[in-house]
């Protein structure tokens, strides 16, 4: 993959990349085409990386399906697939970590503590492998997109990221590998997600400020049918991620983490008071 890169550097090319886990969705073909907008050969790397899975998550029955990510890799444009096993990636002896400090704390962070540590590494060495001039990530981890951007600057790398919008089904629901995960009553439960935000929203362009009024009127919807198990709902600073006490003219971050089915599903939105304003 270095090599090759090296080649298409040399070649004067503009290298994206864009890395997954597979079991792809349409969220991750908008990813893709994303970056064909913005480069001119585009990378997909498809790795289950089991340094971001704490014990007792599900490593082990984390969808795969190889042929078919290939497949729709290559529908949406993707130029190289990138598959390193996991001996390539963790060398027998490995022993060297990246961890942010800061923003990682909060969230998915508190809730998985070894979760962080794990993307911050391994998405440090496929960017070391890729050698991308961009990189494409999703708005649905939007945890995980402040992170990568702190990373960024933190050391210096010379790489572009890009944070293509959340990708819904015509429901309102998220797509995510997980979802397939649900039963069929789970995957009707777990629309209280993207309804409560939509509530949020609604709450926000009538002129509601206070972020403890949104809390409660989010977790009110979560918790209205008995079948979703709140982690947490979080209003925050959509880039230093500290906590908001009441909305301004800063962009805030809405995230929700929740259990349905035993499954746990990640959802936010961006509430801009001067947008919804105009």
């Amino acid at each position: 993959m270095q090599q090759e890169s090296d080649r298409l550097r040399g070649e004067g090319l503009r290298i994206g990349f864009v890395p997954t886990m597979g079991a792809l969705h349409e969220g991750h073909l908008d990813l893709l085409r994303l970056c064909r907008t913005h480069c001119d050969v585009t990378v997909m790397s498809v790795f289950v990386n089991p340094t971001q899975f704490g014990a007792n998550e599900d490593f082990g029955r984390y969808p795969r399906d190889l042929d078919r990510d290939a497949m729709l890799a290559a529908s949406a444009g993707c130029d190289i697939l990138f598959t390193p096993q996991a001996e390539e990636v963790y060398p027998p002896g490995y022993s060297t970590w990246v961890q942010e400090e800061i923003l990682s704390a909060t969230l998915e962070g508190r809730s998985r503590p070894t979760h962080f540590r794990g993307v911050t590494t391994v998405v440090t060495k496929l960017f070391l492998m890729v050698k991308p001039h961009c990189a494409v990530f999703g708005q649905k981890d939007a945890q995980q997109a402040a992170i990568i951007k702190r990373m960024v600057r933190d050391l210096h790398f010379d790489i572009e990221l890009l944070i293509a919008p959340i990708r819904r089904e015509a429901d309102g629901l998220a797509m995510s590998s997980r979802n397939m995960y649900l039963s069929e009553s789970g995957r009707i439960e777990a629309l209280a997600l993207s309804r409560s935000l939509r509530l949020a929203e609604q709450f926000v362009a009538g002129g509601g400020r206070d972020a403890d009024a949104i809390r409660a009127l989010v977790k009110d919807e979560l918790n209205r049918s008995g079948a979703v198990t709140v982690d947490y709902v979080a209003l925050l600073d959509a880039e230093t991620l500290d906590e908001v006490d009441m909305l301004s003219g800063q962009a805030t971050l809405l995230a929700i983490a929740a259990r349905v089915d035993r499954t746990r599903l990640i959802d936010n939105t961006i509430l801009r008071v001067e947008t919804i304003e105009r």
